[in-house]
């Protein structure tokens, strides 16, 4: 069976070649859901890093989610957290993001509560089963550090990992590269993940297709766990079909960029 997937850029057929269907193994496989929480997504005036982009993919991702959780597919959501005093970054050496994202942006008032342990702005947005795991101890750009995203994936014994949530161009794209360095086979589910913009969203995805692995339409990933996962599953066979349709979806840019 043949499936589409974007080498830079452009929708082709992907090869059959075992090295490539070694990506669709739906037992050794989990999802990684990134940052897809409160302190980007709250429309509230006091959001500390508004990502805008990213809440239109809630109800997709949740979707996605739920067909993937049929198929055997485990989910983990991955979430920043930081201390409260300050010192994993804006009262120690800050992340970098600090500076040039909020001038590109345009000044983000609250940014020194982004991500903070115990406040509002940690609760996830996607829906969280009690079979999914969590991590909460990402401090920078990359979903594995410093948590134990990757002690995780290995006491689970997951070959293969698909990302889903935000941003693109920054921490999907630091979780994609530091997978691939760890020897996961990545693929990244382009129409399930968002960006600052069109232009750095499409420059991230066409990076990450030519030096980390896949980059795949949900619908088109589900076609491929569902055919080579087990069969006779109409539960999994109705869910692909629902989540299938978050391929036509299409997200906006953050405002003003």
């Amino acid at each position: 069976m043949t499936y589409q997937y974007y080498l830079y850029g452009e929708q082709q057929t992907l090869p059959e070649t075992p090295a490539y269907q070694a990506y669709f193994e739906p037992a050794r496989t989990a999802v990684v859901c990134v940052d897809m929480h409160e302190g980007h997504l709250s429309d509230s005036p006091d959001c500390p890093c508004p990502a805008p982009r990213g809440v239109p993919l809630v109800e997709p991702i949740d979707a996605f989610h739920d067909a993937a959780r049929d198929l055997g597919v485990r989910i983990i959501h991955v979430r920043t957290g930081l201390r409260p005093s300050g010192a994993d970054d804006v009262n120690g050496i800050p992340s970098a993001w600090r500076l040039g994202f909020s001038a590109f942006v345009g000044g983000i008032p609250n940014i020194d509560q982004h991500a903070i342990e115990g406040s509002e702005w940690t609760r996830f947005r996607t829906r969280v089963e009690p079979q999914d795991e969590t991590v909460t101890s990402k401090k920078r750009l990359s979903a594995f550090y410093p948590s134990d995203l990757d002690f995780l994936l290995r006491q689970l014994d997951v070959r293969t990992i698909a990302l889903t949530g935000m941003m693109t161009d920054c921490c999907i794209l630091s979780t994609a590269f530091e997978a691939s360095n760890l020897n996961y086979r990545v693929i990244t589910v382009n129409n399930l993940v968002a960006g600052t913009n069109d232009e750095l969203e499409d420059a991230a995805l066409k990076i990450m297709s030519l030096n980390t692995g896949l980059v795949m339409d949900s619908g088109e990933l589900l076609r491929a766990w569902q055919a080579t996962g087990p069969t006779g599953a109409g539960a999994a066979a109705s869910s692909v079909a629902a989540a299938a349709a978050a391929d036509q979806g299409q997200v906006p840019s953050l405002a003003g960029n």
